[in-house]
């Protein structure tokens, strides 16, 4: 996994030999506007959540994943120069009650994925991850939302989302797509957003769980406050799995800070180097 920082450090060191761009052009420290913050001047998390003309939470915001605990209090940058990736991303079943119902040719895929050391894993190859596998990478999302729409933009190799919010009807027969396609509604302060038409086997972390092109996702997100926010996608799969399941995911708000350009295939050298061991 590459580190968030490690193109940053990049950028930093060509802006400062080639002398034309400042390094303030990077806006990695430019003030977020109106954080709320406590008494004591620190960023008030738990602050009431905000809110669309209209009554509705507002996700905008950039976000990274809670599924951990990297860093205590507010320093949420300032814990060493890893950003560490959620426990899910190694394996999305530890997010879900009593582990994937795997059908049988489904765990014994997964297994050998495994035993492989994920070789054959696309994310290696610098392909696109689908949503449910980007809530659990170390790179950060930007939420954008605007009337009918919620827009996630990713870190990682500038993917993006597309989550339509007027309850439209899912394409019959689409294309598929990495991110498949989201259409949404609100279920009082939850945004139900159901999600269809994915690529075949497209992997959901490292361990080689996965989803096929049968895959339904349905997703409740909430923003309980100001500083979180909590998605429950559940997956009805009848191609690889025996019944649906749920994974429940937690992101948190980051500050001061932005976007950076992080291309895999810029200097990609992980695939090339990823051999089995012989089973022994």
């Amino acid at each position: 996994m590459r580190s968030r920082v490690r193109p940053v450090l990049l950028a930093l060191v060509a802006a400062v030999g080639f002398g034309s761009v400042p390094v303030l052009a990077q806006w990695l420290k430019y003030p977020t506007a109106n954080v709320p913050h406590t008494k004591d001047g620190k960023v008030n998390y738990t602050a009431p959540t905000p809110r669309t003309a209209d009554g509705h939470p507002d996700f905008s915001g950039l976000w990274f994943n809670d599924n951990h605990a990297p860093c205590p209090g507010d320093e949420f940058l300032q814990c060493g120069i890893e950003l560490p990736m959620s426990r899910y991303g190694f394996n999305i079943g530890g997010a879900v009650d009593g582990g994937l119902p795997y059908k049988p040719e489904t765990q014994a895929l997964v297994r050998k994925r495994t035993a492989d050391q994920s070789k054959d894993d696309p994310h290696a190859r610098c392909m696109p991850d689908t949503f449910l596998r980007n809530y659990g990478l170390p790179h950060m999302q930007k939420w954008i939302q605007v009337p009918g729409e919620l827009v996630m933009l990713n870190e990682d190799n500038a993917v993006y989302r597309q989550v339509f919010l007027d309850n439209r009807p899912l394409p019959q027969d689409p294309t598929p797509t990495w991110m498949g396609y989201s259409s949404a509604k609100w279920d009082g302060d939850t945004l139900v957003v159901t999600a269809a038409g994915f690529r075949d086997d497209t992997w959901l972390d490292m361990g080689g769980n996965f989803i096929t092109d049968k895959a339904k996702i349905t997703e409740r997100i909430t923003r309980p406050d100001w500083g979180h926010i909590l998605i429950e996608d559940t997956v009805d799969d009848p191609k690889a799995y025996t019944k649906p399941w749920t994974a429940r995911l937690k992101m948190r708000i980051v500050v001061d800070t932005e976007l950076v350009d992080e291309h895999c295939v810029e200097n990609e050298k992980s695939f090339n180097r990823m051999h089995a061991e012989p089973q022994k």
